[in-house]
């Protein structure tokens, strides 16, 4: 069903699919902007779904900016990098287009959940270094994928069998999204795929030790595994700081904008978020922090 609130088009920002929600009533003046990137582990998922349309109706009626729903490309079909290539190119050319659909470029959101608040702290990490667009005025991240590295954090224990994205599906994902072989599943679960001198080099960002202890109720330190060079050479990509952003310098976390995260008790991926929001707060970003706990994925 279409609100009759809302003006719906659906419009291509440099070939790259969107649907746009603007409220029908007019505004005194220059409207927010919502960029919003849909779920689905980079290989399934449509802003198109009904389900998706109530969520961006809600959203807008409440918030009463215009909103901009990126339909990325999706894997297997379009290699990776093309999710977040896709969804950087929807930003931009929004950024830079703003004021046409009566936006002021200047407050404009980036968000996400699951792999798709990984594409929004992606691409605020990319336009850090940018100078020829607007700076985004802030980041909402949803139960957001951050780090491939460690599996086995107190959340990933916690929530092991949690459906609907238990710990090995999570690897199975990324593994299909990544299109590579699932028989690598087993030694990425198990952390084999990480040489010991980035464990060592990321310690300081990704160790359950940085989880507060009310979050780390039966925590068990894993045993130590062997590191396999062949299945590390396979997951390369994992290491890249576009699909494990928590891996991000410094020197560009500290230049993020406000920032919201949303976590889950019950959700694998809710230490991604913990450890992201002690990061960004390290680095003096103001950070707005919600955790539902009774939520799942």
């Amino acid at each position: 069903r279409r609100d009759p609130e809302l003006f719906t088009k659906d419009l291509h920002f440099d070939e790259v699919p969107v649907r746009i929600y603007l409220p029908r009533e007019p505004s005194a003046g220059k409207r927010r902007g919502v960029i919003f990137f849909h779920g689905g582990c980079g290989i399934f998922g449509s802003i198109s779904k009904e389900l998706e349309e109530k969520i961006c109706f809600f959203r807008i009626s409440v918030i009463t900016a215009a909103l901009v729903p990126g339909r990325y490309r999706l894997s297997p079909e379009h290699q990776y990098p093309a999710q977040t290539l896709d969804c950087l190119t929807a930003t931009l050319h929004f950024l830079k287009a703003a004021e046409n659909y009566g936006v002021d470029p200047e407050r404009v959101i980036i968000c996400g959940d699951s792999v798709g608040g990984t594409f929004a702290t992606s691409i605020c990490q990319e336009l850090v270094s940018r100078r020829d667009t607007p700076k985004i005025r802030a980041q909402v991240l949803i139960y957001p994928f951050l780090q491939a590295l460690d599996f086995s954090l107190p959340s990933y224990q916690q929530n092991a069998f949690v459906p609907f994205l238990s710990r090995e599906r999570t690897v199975h994902f990324i593994l299909k999204y990544l299109q590579k072989d699932c028989s690598l599943k087993e030694a990425v679960l198990a952390g084999s795929h990480v040489p010991q001198s980035t464990t060592l080099r990321y310690r300081k960002w990704i160790d359950p030790d940085l989880i507060p202890e009310t979050f780390k109720v039966g925590y068990t330190p894993p045993l130590p595994t062997p590191f396999l060079p062949q299945v590390h050479e396979e997951t390369k990509e994992l290491f890249e700081t576009r699909f494990s952003p928590l891996l991000a310098a410094d020197a560009v976390v500290c230049c993020l904008p406000d920032t919201c995260i949303i976590t889950c008790e019950h959700d694998v991926l809710r230490d991604d978020g913990l450890l992201y929001k002690k990061r960004l707060e390290d680095n003096q970003v103001k950070v707005t922090w919600h955790h539902m706990r009774e939520g799942f994925h």
